[in-house]
């Protein structure tokens, strides 16, 4: 059995996305905040995350900066993992404001992550995400306890959780090595 913590990044820095008018994956490049950095070093605090074996990352820059923290913190090292990319709001890569950001977010809200039948969308399903993300947890099954940092959209498909997750909060996710 492996307990997975899974991290939120800290708040990001939004702000520069609209500055640079930032197309699809250039909108993942935004640091933290102050802010953002102060809520990883409380989290980092947290005494379930004491003997974790390592720290697993999503390759965007608000999780690696995350992930890099708590490395600091708690002596570990960091893996990094493609797929544990955040939720694809536009699998074209187009999309370049918060405006069509919510567009396809509302979108897929409305249909609850899963496309109607005979409909192609633009945004992936929560079944695709969740088995992206489920198949990067599964190689490190081997692990008693492993922080994962990433992203509210993705984790929430993990938890069950339908409200959004708070920036760098720890939510617990254990899976038995079948």
């Amino acid at each position: 059995m492996t307990q997975f913590y899974l991290i939120r990044h800290g708040e990001p820095q939004w702000v520069i996305n609209e500055q640079y008018k930032l197309k699809g994956h250039g909108r993942d490049l935004v640091p933290l905040t102050a802010s953002g950095v102060n809520q990883v070093f409380l989290a980092a605090r947290d005494e379930r995350l004491r003997d974790a074996d390592l720290i697993v990352s999503s390759p965007y820059t608000r999780a690696l900066q995350t992930a890099a923290i708590l490395s600091k913190e708690l002596g570990l090292d960091i893996r990094i993992e493609f797929d544990l990319r955040e939720w694809q709001p536009d699998l074209t890569f187009q999309y370049d404001s918060l405006e069509r950001l919510a567009e396809l977010g509302n979108d897929y809200d409305a249909n609850q992550g899963v496309y109607p039948p005979g409909e192609t969308k633009l945004w992936e399903s929560k079944e695709l995400l969740r088995n992206r993300v489920e198949k990067v947890i599964d190689q490190y099954l081997g692990f008693q306890k492993v922080i994962i940092t990433g992203h509210g959209m993705a984790f929430r498909t993990l938890v069950g959780e339908e409200a959004e997750i708070p920036h760098a909060s720890i939510s617990e996710y254990t899976k038995v090595n079948t």
